[in-house]
């Protein structure tokens, strides 16, 4: 049987390639999304098209009630899960540290940091040998924003994203015996419309290849990780930036 990926957050950006990209090389796709119902259900019809499996299933990343039923409605649905792609995030407050406030940081820290732990867990128990699974991938996304820290606009994203970082190495030493890898993929500036307006045309010339990258160059690294090619990497930080 084919394997089953869950991407959280994969209606549109780099979520809606790895999914795309997924169905073209076999999965049985998972397409999670929060309110985006249209944009995920437009997903699962590329991936049909292209003659892969699909289906939307909605979910509230920052909800743990959703997240437990996202994972029991792919149980019903499809009765394993081989593997997971930690994709959904939100940029959160933006401005210098000195201006921001609790209620924007814990809505930030909810879906980019506890989502990612709770589908960890909940993927952990279906996959991991120990408890009767067959093994699995993680692959989560993290940001090259952790190494440049997001001064004066997004330093609270920024460290989210190393939290997933650490997240990454913890886990993947904590079931590696366990048939599971765990790994990370850092996109650096990616054409998606999480970018306010204007930011994209402003760092593009930063980057040393001189130019911004569609989501489908991330979809690659994120399936080559998933796959039986990399079945000896475990918590690596794979960073896709364009050398920035």
């Amino acid at each position: 049987m084919s394997k089953v990926l869950l991407v959280t957050g994969a209606g549109r950006g780099i979520g809606a390639a790895v999914a795309r990209a997924a169905g073209k090389a076999g999965y049985r796709v998972v397409v999670n999304y929060s309110r985006s119902k249209e944009a995920a259900e437009s997903v699962v019809r590329d991936i049909k098209a292209a003659g892969g499996e699909a289906v939307a299933i909605q979910g509230d990343m920052a909800s743990e009630t959703d997240i437990v039923a996202l994972f029991a409605a792919i149980d019903r649905t499809y009765g394993r899960l081989d593997a997971l792609v930690n994709n959904a995030g939100v940029i959160g407050p933006r401005g210098r540290v000195e201006n921001l406030e609790a209620a924007g940081i814990a809505e930030l820290l909810a879906v980019n940091v506890t989502s990612v732990f709770l589908c960890a867990r909940e993927a952990v128990k279906r996959m991991s040998t120990k408890h009767g699974g067959k093994g699995g991938a993680i692959v989560n996304i993290g940001s090259a924003a952790t190494r440049l820290g997001g001064s004066g606009e997004y330093v609270p994203y920024a460290a989210s994203k190393g939290a997933v970082n650490t997240l990454t190495i913890g886990l993947a030493k904590e079931v590696a015996l366990e048939g599971i890898r765990v790994n990370t993929v850092e996109p650096g500036l990616i054409a998606t419309d999480i970018h306010y307006e204007g930011r994209l045309d402003k760092l593009g010339p930063t980057v040393p290849m001189g130019r911004v990258a569609p989501p489908e160059e991330v979809a690659g690294p994120v399936l080559f990780l998933l796959s039986d090619a990399a079945s000896y990497i475990t918590g690596s930080i794979v960073t896709v930036s364009g050398g920035r």
